[in-house]
């Protein structure tokens, strides 16, 4: 008993277990194996989705030379692009007000509004601030995009750069300025570098969320605004074409290419702090 309490307990990976590896990679083929199919036949030739009649790029292609699929591309990347600046700007602000601020008043309600997009279903959200910009008078399709997504993707920034702030010692801002340097000095030359890391992956997770927003996307957006996802959307409702195939694993292969770098960072860090 005390031996367990102490922590001596044998440990068991969770594949000892009887059964439970099957059950892993029945659930692993049922969750990707439809993607795998998905990005296999955005290589078919036939135009029948359902039937190979051999390999081609064609609809690469043809989707890269459709002027609604390309203008839907620039309104997302512009939108996640000054959505993803502004919110991480915003959560970095909020960040270090609340981990480093003394005696901040209403603290816990401050971070319970930063966090009120995470809580709240996002199709109340989205109505919410289409009703304020109709109040406001906002009609320009582009501007209540941007900032309809930099209000949901705060709290996608704040968290990294929140947990990386919590987690990092004061002691090097304590004596930049105990050595007189001044405030902004401190946190360029200090604070600024180490929370880096949580400012990078906040930034990649709100771009992510950005781009694949579609029920704030869908309510908000005006006419000339049409985003990525609203798009394929338009697409979906006609039915499954070869050429939303090669849209959609597109999509797939820009995620990795935005994940990869996250993930390599985190492994570094995580060595280096072993």
């Amino acid at each position: 008993m005390l031996n367990f309490l102490s922590g001596g307990a044998k440990r068991h990976d969770a594949k000892h277990y009887p059964g439970f590896g099957l059950i892993g990679v029945l659930f692993f083929i049922f969750l990707y194996l439809p993607i795998l199919v998905m990005i296999a036949y955005s290589f078919n030739s036939n135009k029948i989705v359902s039937v190979w009649q051999g390999f081609s790029l064609k609809w690469y292609f043809s989707a890269l030379q459709n002027d609604g699929l390309m203008s839907a591309v620039r309104v997302s990347l512009t939108v996640a692009t000054v959505a993803t600046v502004l919110a991480t700007l915003i959560a970095i602000s909020a960040a270090l007000v609340l981990s480093r601020g003394k005696d901040v008043k209403g603290a816990k309600l401050s971070e319970t509004v930063i966090n009120l997009p995470l809580m709240l279903p996002e199709i109340v959200f989205a109505v919410a601030i289409l009703i304020l910009f109709s109040q406001l008078g906002v009609q320009n399709g582009l501007l209540k995009l941007i900032l309809a997504h930099t209000c949901f993707c705060i709290p996608f920034a704040f968290l990294p750069i929140r947990a990386r702030l919590q987690g990092m010692h004061t002691n090097f801002e304590q004596a930049a300025q105990d050595l007189y340097a001044p405030p902004w000095v401190a946190f360029k030359r200090i604070t600024l570098p180490l929370i880096m890391p949580g400012i990078f992956a906040g930034a990649m997770l709100s771009f992510v969320i950005s781009m694949d927003d579609f029920i704030t996307s869908n309510i908000v957006s005006g006419g000339g605004a049409t985003t990525l996802p609203v798009y394929i959307f338009s697409l979906v409702k006609q039915g499954v074409s070869p050429e939303l195939n090669a849209i959609s694993t597109l999509i797939i292969a820009i995620s990795l290419l935005l994940v990869t770098p996250c993930w390599l960072i985190a492994e570094r860090n995580r060595d280096a702090s072993l």
